[in-house]
């Protein structure tokens, strides 16, 4: 089945997840689904070490397509579904073990912002605007935004940036660790691809997906709890091919050969 809302290339085990919905990218559910689904897919797919997602002309995601906001107003089941089916999509991201990178290269608002933050790693376009608007619609960030925004920053950035509704430049974001590199729009895509494989190209994609899970799982529960994930990761790494191949490169002085098994 062809994508409508998306186009992807994989080239290097790296695959370019790129949201193609003209003029602005905005997330109509149809377009939420579909990325959902080519999320899933590259998942799954044992060719592909890690994924950017970026936007296709001068946006990221301009946010949720508001023409679908209309109709459905005066009923909280239509909110609770647009709601859960955003959520979803970020929670997919969010959950998979390769690394997923977000190339913000033009503005990322509402939805837009939401996604790059379910997104392991961000890097912007040093002419990208980030913000999370919704209040100026009488609405509050429903795709992870109150969430995701106080655990990455802080609380009183996360409230800031959301009760005000205000635009934040790259260089801001990236001084508040919303995003982690900056760069001129026209290196970005390199940039993230150059990032991507410093991840993905000399590591095993074992060790790769259980340091995800240990951090996100820690950050989820109390210290203790992440460091006993933290044990059980690196002790499932003793059993991996990758892992003795690993050491065994290294007292022996030459680059490590991994299988990813």
């Amino acid at each position: 089945m062809m994508s409508e809302y998306s186009n992807v290339t994989v080239e290097n085990h790296i695959a370019v997840l790129e949201i193609d919905h003209a003029p602005a990218n905005a997330l109509s559910s149809h377009v939420i689904q579909e990325l959902r689904d080519e999320v899933k897919k590259l998942g799954e797919q044992d060719d592909v070490h890690a994924i950017i997602i970026t936007g296709k002309g001068r946006f990221f995601v301009a946010g949720a397509d508001i023409k679908e906001f209309i109709p459905a107003m005066g009923n909280d089941e239509n909110g609770l579904n647009m709601a859960k089916a955003g959520q979803a999509l970020c929670d997919e991201i969010e959950a998979l073990r390769k690394p997923v990178i977000a190339a913000v290269n033009g503005p990322a608002l509402g939805g837009g912002l939401e996604i790059a933050l379910g997104c392991h790693v961000r890097l912007a376009s040093e002419k990208a605007i980030l913000g999370l608007p919704e209040l100026n619609l009488g609405l509050i960030p429903a795709f992870g935004g109150t969430q995701r925004l106080a655990r990455l920053t802080n609380e009183a950035v996360a409230l800031d940036l959301i009760l005000s509704g205000r635009h934040i430049t790259a260089a801001e974001a990236k001084d508040l660790h919303i995003v982690q590199y900056v760069v001129p729009g026209e290196e970005l895509l390199d940039k993230a691809k150059e990032v991507a494989a410093s991840y993905v190209s000399a590591h095993s994609n074992t060790s790769i997906s259980r340091a995800i899970k240990a951090v996100q799982e820690g950050l989820a529960t109390t210290l203790e709890e992440g460091l006993k994930v933290e044990r059980e990761m690196f002790a499932e790494l003793f059993l991996t091919e990758d892992a003795k191949e690993g050491v065994t490169a290294f007292s022996e002085k030459r680059a490590a050969e991994f299988k990813h098994k």
